[in-house]
């Protein structure tokens, strides 16, 4: 079965994000958790604030599967509901269907290391 990833609207008025890294390699075998990617979302266009409205994220996975095209890189603006990724659940499974549905993936919030110093990020 193919599933795929695109990026999910994390927070509000989220229209993209900057893809900081990647963790995968095509035809990699990815477990329950697997960690996929990194990524930066700015805010700070809508409105002004004391600090940068800026959050870190990680997307890990929830399925079992086959890592079969990546679309994305470190470096990348990546539009809200743009395509990431396609997953097999078999690893030699064809890649000319349509997918069946969306991989399931956990989206994580990540501290910065100045934030638990007593800085502000």
């Amino acid at each position: 079965m193919l599933l795929y990833l695109a990026l999910p609207r994390i927070v509000e008025p989220m229209s993209c994000a900057f893809v900081d890294a990647v963790y995968v390699e095509e035809d990699a075998r990815l477990g329950l958790g697997a960690k996929l990617i990194d990524l930066t979302v700015d805010l700070s266009a809508g409105a002004a604030h004391d600090c940068p409205p800026i959050s870190h994220y990680r997307i890990a996975l929830r399925d079992e599967v086959w890592a079969r095209r990546l679309l994305v890189a470190a470096g990348d603006e990546v539009a809200v509901g743009a395509p990431l990724a396609l997953f097999s659940t078999e690893a030699d499974e064809p890649l000319d269907g349509p997918p069946a549905r969306a991989a399931r993936i956990s989206v994580i919030g990540i501290i910065g290391p100045s934030f638990l110093a007593g800085g502000r990020s």
